[in-house]
């Protein structure tokens, strides 16, 4: 995999087709979990885990995998990798791992790590597909981090809420201070979705001015020299 390739699966991953912003995929674990950059971030991570290694496994196997049970023999690469996954987080962040409950084992549902699986790993090369994995998959924790940021500086008026939990002596951020009264839509259900859809209109505006400069930059099309002239 040369550096061009590598950058075109970064760019990718992080924003061209970004999973949550462009293909809306995995909407589940993206609103439910994002109540705070801690929990956000760590599914986020979790996931990433899961794809860059069925990525990386279903590649190096796809030559031995029948196509005509590709997609069970995917899923259980998937659940395998999940379930490792799932017994690391209960045994080495057991606090993180009861706040985040079952949408650790619902990482084997999640048509992301599916997704990339059936539409990119089984068609190319180990190396590409794990790179591929991991681009991803931090799409989708950036997307996650940003989506919890928000929901819990409306919510509560802190960040990194729970930070403890991994880094034991660390404290969340109080940023608008103990007499915050708190916006309890920003940690409710509704508000997943609005903090969502502003992060998808604002991608879309970015996206569509930067079309818009490009299609200046390139300058009008000029007619083809062989084009017969309209008639009067």
């Amino acid at each position: 995999m040369n550096l061009q390739s590598f950058r075109e699966a970064a760019w990718n991953g992080l924003w061209r087709q970004n999973t949550g912003l462009v293909q809306l995929l995995g909407l589940c674990p993206i609103l439910a979990v994002s109540t705070s950059i801690v929990n956000a971030a760590s599914l986020g991570l979790a996931t990433v885990m899961v794809m860059a290694v069925s990525n990386l496994a279903v590649a190096s196997l796809r030559n031995f995998i029948p196509y005509e049970i590709r997609i069970p023999v995917f899923i259980l690469i998937i659940a395998a990798l999940t379930t490792v996954v799932d017994l690391a987080f209960n045994a080495y962040f057991h606090e993180l791992y009861l706040v985040l409950g079952i949408f650790i084992p619902l990482i084997v549902t999640n048509c992301i790590v599916l997704a990339r699986v059936e539409a990119y790993a089984a068609k190319n090369d180990p190396v590409s597909s794990t790179v591929d994995g991991i681009m991803m998959g931090l799409g989708l924790v950036s997307l996650l981090s940003v989506l919890g940021g928000l929901r819990e500086l409306a919510g509560n008026g802190t960040l990194f809420s729970g930070i403890e939990m991994l880094f034991p002596g660390l404290s969340p951020i109080s940023v608008f201070g103990p007499d915050y009264p708190g916006f309890l839509i920003g940690i409710l259900p509704p508000g997943a979705f609005f903090a969502l859809a502003c992060l998808i209109a604002l991608s879309n505006v970015i996206r569509s001015r930067a079309a818009k400069r490009k299609a200046r930059a390139q300058g009008p099309m000029e007619p083809a020299a062989d084009q017969p002239a309209s008639a009067a």
